[in-house]
């Protein structure tokens, strides 16, 4: 597939995905959806990607969803464009290894959104993130609602989407909804610097600490201790802990 919006570079193992829509501010359209979960057929087939980054060009991670292509929806297609949504930032969440989003600018609304779906976020000091759908009379409609309570707590959630205020990259890092803010020129880089480290770390520890973790976040406390313990000794029948832990006692680096 040719790819309109999206340019995909892989590199030892990391693969970046880079929204490329400019004159939209990378805002978020229908054909957009077509190729993030094209991209991701992709890469979910190709083993050796151990890493995912999403980035976006110019000024702008994503401004939104795309306010043009909304204007004139109805009740069903609206409802249609959010599901897609929904569906498509789910699979980025539960993508089988870790999705880091590399903020290089604007990321509202929907772009906020996107942020979010991704395992941890690196901003720049220029980024931006809101969630300002009700200055449109409308509500998040990408889980915007519901992951940025679960990241950033009831009350910054509350607070962000009821008054749509824009809020800066130190605002972000404080409630917890980035991990890491630095120059705009280090944002990508720092992103994959990160994504090196974690390439050189067990792919299937990995894969199952990001999926525990994942699913232990919506169980029961007790429920997700039992799931660790059981994927935790899981693990104990594969040869990469073996190599491992045998790299460990032998004071050398593990050779996967």
């Amino acid at each position: 597939m040719n790819y309109e919006i999206l340019i995909l570079d892989v590199d030892h193992g990391i693969a970046t995905i880079t929204i490329n829509r400019p004159q939209a501010m990378n805002a978020l359209n229908s054909h957009f959806f077509v190729e993030i979960n094209h991209v991701l057929d992709v890469l979910d087939a190709t083993l050796d990607i151990k890493v995912v980054i999403l980035t976006g060009v110019d000024k702008a991670f994503v401004a939104g969803a795309d306010i043009a292509e909304m204007s004139d929806m109805n009740y069903d297609k609206a409802k249609g464009f959010s599901r897609t949504g929904h569906n498509t930032f789910n699979r980025l969440e539960n993508f089988r290894c870790p999705v880091i989003a590399a903020v290089n600018g604007f990321a509202l609304g929907g772009g906020c959104e996107l942020a979010m779906a991704c395992d941890f976020r690196i901003a720049s000091v220029k980024a931006k993130f809101s969630q300002p759908e009700v200055s449109l009379g409308l509500i998040p409609g990408y889980a915007g609602t519901q992951r940025l309570s679960r990241i950033a707590g009831i009350s910054n959630a509350l607070y962000m989407v009821l008054t749509g205020d824009m809020i800066t990259a130190d605002d972000a890092l404080r409630m917890g909804l980035v991990q890491k803010v630095v120059e705009p020129e280090e944002v990508l880089p720092e992103a994959k610097a990160i994504a090196g480290r974690i390439v050189t770390k067990g792919a299937v520890a990995v894969k199952m600490a990001k999926e525990v973790t994942r699913k232990g976040i919506l169980m029961d406390f007790e429920d997700a201790c039992r799931l660790e313990s059981e994927e935790f000794a899981a693990l104990f029948g594969n040869d990469e802990s073996k190599e491992g832990m045998k790299a460990f006692l032998e004071k050398r680096k593990p050779d996967w």
